[in-house]
């Protein structure tokens, strides 16, 4: 999955999973763990997640 301007934008809880390969709530379950940082935005608290986090957190888990 190409993101645009992966710098600049934020990923939703669906982007992380499909770029990881897994299910949304695997994500949800590992950001209110601590695993993977986590933005809550807006009244709803809607999840967002910074693409260099989220790569860092790829590169963390893919040397065990």
């Amino acid at each position: 999955m190409e993101v645009k301007g992966k710098n600049s934008r934020m990923l939703t809880t669906t982007e992380v999973a499909d770029l990881l390969h897994v299910h949304p709530n695997t994500v949800r379950r590992w950001a209110n763990e601590g695993l993977l940082p986590v933005y809550r935005l807006g009244t709803r608290g809607d999840r967002r997640f910074k693409w260099k986090e989220v790569e860092t957190f790829i590169k963390s888990t893919s040397h065990k």
